[in-house]
């Protein structure tokens, strides 16, 4: 009772595949686990939308950054005046 897929060549061609899968595996694995790669990248995509074309600071982001300051700077005021 032999089937076709017992043949050497369909179990050669399933062994590949299945060796295929797994080093697509460990390949999304590491680059999973890269923290590294990982950080660089996700830094380098906060500057790419803190930042113009040109390289210079989005203002309506500077806009932001200085009221958030200047909010922090009232309130820690205000709590040591109280």
């Amino acid at each position: 009772m032999s089937d076709i897929r017992d043949t050497p060549d369909a179990i050669e061609a399933d062994i590949e595949r299945q060796r295929d899968e797994l080093a697509a595996t460990v390949t999304q694995l590491h680059a999973r686990l890269d923290v590294k790669t990982r950080a660089k990248g996700k830094v380098n995509d906060l500057k790419d939308r803190a930042t113009t074309d040109a390289g210079k600071p989005r203002p309506d982001l500077a806009a932001v950054a200085v009221l958030a300051v200047v909010a922090l700077v009232g309130l820690v005021v205000w709590r040591s005046r109280r």
